[in-house]
């Protein structure tokens, strides 16, 4: 295994545990983690949705840098072994 591999390999990981963590921040129906947190935080509307859209921002960032080190592994080992 060469450093890119490991590189991308690396990049999967942490994007898709930040991809993870994100997802589950944002509010469904008002009942989210980031709904009691953003109530205790601020008690005015606006700072809710400047947090709501920070959180898109960043999950839209983890799924990008997820799907291209997905597809840079895929042309690297098109069958799927690394050895």
């Amino acid at each position: 295994m060469n450093a890119l591999v490991i590189l991308f390999i690396i990049l999967l990981v942490i994007s898709g545990v930040g991809l993870i963590a994100f997802i589950m921040l944002h509010s469904g129906k008002g009942t989210g983690v980031s709904d009691a947190i953003a109530s205790s935080l601020y008690s005015s509307q606006s700072g809710t949705s400047i947090i709501e859209k920070n959180l898109d921002r960043i999950t839209i960032v983890f799924a990008i840098i997820f799907i291209v080190s997905l597809l840079v592994l895929m042309i690297i080992y098109p069958k799927g072994t690394i050895g």
